[in-house]
């Protein structure tokens, strides 16, 4: 996604030379395909045709996507740890310093 974000739009191909030319083990064509089409099924990605060639960019900003990321993995937490997880989200809040925690405040009453 990072590239994708980067490139705003990018072919299999180019990312394949990008992502495998900094990898310790290349891989296939078909592995960055399969991956970019089930990033495009997940909706985060979408596909472009361009003759033969396959190009992608992505459906939500960086910024969007973590957030929504982040909404995710909290109510996993939430989900299988209940009172734990909230209670340790407790604590941690506590220990920030109360500038990070107005701005933390001002961001979740933006995000309802």
């Amino acid at each position: 996604m990072e590239e994708v974000w980067r490139h705003q739009e990018i072919s299999v191909r180019g990312l394949m030379e990008i992502l495998n030319g900094r990898a310790s083990k290349p891989r296939a064509y078909t592995t960055y395909m399969t991956v970019m089409s089930r990033l495009e099924d997940k909706g985060l990605l979408r596909r472009r045709r361009e003759g033969k060639a396959d190009h992608y960019y992505a459906v939500l900003r960086r910024e969007e996507y973590r957030e929504l990321r982040a909404q995710s993995e909290v109510r996993e937490l939430v989900s299988e740890f209940g009172d734990v997880a909230l209670a340790q989200f407790a604590r941690e809040m506590n220990q920030l310093d109360p500038q990070r925690l107005r701005e933390l405040r001002r961001i979740a009453r933006r995000s309802k």
